[in-house]
């Protein structure tokens, strides 16, 4: 079982690396033996993170804006300088934009557009080589997409640009697992419930209605996000591709 579930040895990228989930599954990854890249645009944070996380592991970090095409092609030209090949690749850098429906900002949708959704496509599609050459059929490499239960639900804020691109990442996610499958790269997507985050903040007095929406009755915690993520991205996950994969505590029910 452990080398069923095992990334160990393996080379991970994990885009908005630095804090919330997506520094949650950094560390997963790193305390399993992935060497792992964060990317961020704040150079100190970044290269502070991947110090920290190097005490239990091999964390570097990788410094660019994927908000826009030429951040997406300097940070992947930035790993291909490092490595040749990538195993492990987590979509994780999203961003969220909130205003009623009558004063919602055309920059406000586009900014949530062009990082949750237009940056993921791209993204991969520059390292699409690097994930070719590290793929085999026995351990395929593996695209995991961060989404959201905002994708697969409306929920009560006035968010509309990132339930828009968590919906439509759920279905690219789709799109790239049938097309990549056959070359194996598996593509997947978890969407994630109540987990606090940068984009998650939760007040105190608020905490007890929102536990009550929960079959579960808890937040999600990081070895959730851990589990699901190193599932997929081991041996144990070969034959899953094209998924949505809730993870929620049951909200989706």
């Amino acid at each position: 079982m452990d080398t069923l579930f095992s990334v160990e040895g393996r080379v991970a990228l994990v885009t908005g690396g630095t804090s919330g989930i997506g520094y949650m599954i950094a560390r997963g990854l790193v305390e399993r033996g992935a060497r792992t890249y964060i990317v961020g645009r704040n150079a100190d944070t970044c290269t502070a993170v991947a110090t920290e996380l190097s005490g239990s592991g091999e964390c570097l970090p990788l410094i660019g804006d994927l908000s826009t095409r030429q951040g997406v092609e300097s940070v992947a030209q930035a790993l291909r300088e490092k490595e040749s090949q990538l195993h492990i690749l987590v979509n994780n850098a999203g961003a969220m934009y909130e205003a009623p429906l009558d004063e919602f900002t055309e920059e406000g949708w586009d900014q949530v557009l062009d990082l949750n959704l237009k940056s993921v496509f791209f993204f991969t599609q520059k390292l699409l080589a690097m994930l070719r050459a590290g793929a085999t059929a026995r351990h395929p490499s593996a695209v995991i997409n961060i989404g959201s239960m905002g994708g697969t639900r409306v929920g009560p804020k006035e968010n509309y640009s990132y339930q828009a691109s968590k919906a439509g990442l759920h279905h690219l996610t789709g799109s790239l697992g049938k097309r990549l499958g056959q070359e194996n790269i598996t593509v997947n997507a978890i969407a994630p419930g109540f987990f606090l985050s940068r984009i998650t903040q939760i007040p105190d007095d608020q905490l007890p209605m929102i536990l009550k929406m929960v079959p579960r009755h808890r937040l999600g915690q990081p070895d959730d996000i851990v589990g699901a993520v190193v599932h997929l991205a081991s041996r144990a996950g070969g034959f899953i591709t094209g998924a949505v994969i809730p993870l929620d505590g049951g909200m989706t029910l």
